[in-house]
């Protein structure tokens, strides 16, 4: 098969949009231009990549084999460009960051400070669950990741930046609230507002009560932390978060800690990127600032929250 860069972007493009007219569009080419450099790549590699049905397109079994070598091949060209530019301009470039929604509450301040030091930085900056996180780590979506529990499922380089402590908390006017000590075994019973399945913090607290022998009572499962704060300030449980999560919250005594014995319970915050993700010169420096820096800007965590 003998194709050109130029055909496989072409490719690339339809096949992400699923749309011959964006993709003229996002390349500046025609839209007859396109259809052509399709049809001589199906012709090079022998089968249809496209189907259509309607005004709709549709990949095939053969575009979609395609599409995955493709979208490789596309991140590796832009990390050679980008590592260019880099050469001959300095640290510059742009940076593909997705975090953990627990960690918009700090992230921001890093990334900030990061774009005063680098200021010919373009930063793409993604929040997501962990099932968005993951996958997207998968489709080598992100440069980089910031994230608690890493996947065990894929291969990962991982680097720990700061202390991450999960606490439980309630409205100040819970029984509980004004207890010196809480045994896990108080918490039997008590109405809990949950992440969603799957979410790393809910997966680290249903551990934790299941090896005290506790069982968990779900009110509401919730898959914002804004939310889940909402509805405990407002009496409607009690929830297990991140300490980075409501301090703002615990400093306004909207909320306060549950002196539960044995916790918090500490884990680290991870810079994380698949282990064959070659970094970019824009993505070492981002990694090189956040393990110096981070550990002098955030805030010190999971104090407030120990049992003696």
């Amino acid at each position: 098969m003998h194709f050109t860069f130029r055909q496989l972007q072409i490719f690339e493009a339809v096949a992400r949009l699923l749309s011959f007219s964006r993709a003229s569009e996002e390349l500046h080419l025609t839209q007859p231009a396109v259809s052509m450099q399709i049809k001589q790549l199906e012709d090079f590699v022998g089968m249809p990549l496209f189907e259509q049905m309607g005004k709709r397109i549709f990949l095939t079994h053969a575009g979609e084999e395609l599409y995955q070598h493709a979208r490789v091949i596309a991140r590796q060209l832009k990390d050679a460009r980008e590592a260019l530019e880099s050469l001959r301009e300095g640290i510059s470039g742009r940076l593909d960051i997705a975090i953990i929604s627990t960690a918009k509450y700090f992230a921001p301040t890093l990334l900030s400070r990061f774009c005063v030091l680098y200021p010919a930085v373009q930063l793409k900056l993604s929040v997501s669950n962990r099932a968005g996180i993951v996958r997207q780590l998968h489709h080598n979506e992100v440069d980089l990741v910031i994230m608690g529990q890493p996947p065990q499922e894929m291969g990962v380089v991982m680097e720990p930046f700061a202390r991450n402590a999960h606490i439980i908390v309630a409205p100040p006017t819970h029984p509980l609230a004004a207890e010196k000590t809480v045994e896990v075994a108080d918490l039997a019973g008590e109405d809990f507002l949950l992440r969603e399945k799957g979410s790393g913090t809910r997966q680290l607290l249903e551990r934790f009560l299941l090896a005290h022998g506790v069982e968990i009572h779900p009110r509401m499962e919730m898959s914002s932390n804004e939310t889940i704060k909402q509805a405990t300030i407002a009496g409607m449980g009690i929830a297990f978060l991140s300490e980075h999560s409501v301090t703002l919250e615990l400093e306004t005594k909207r909320l306060k800690i549950l002196p539960v014995v044995g916790l918090p319970i500490i884990r680290d915050w991870n810079l994380v990127h698949h282990r064959d993700k070659r970094l970019s010169p824009v993505a070492r420096a981002f990694k090189a600032f956040l393990l110096e820096q981070a550990p002098h800007m955030l805030p010190v965590v999971g104090e407030r929250g120990m049992i003696a």
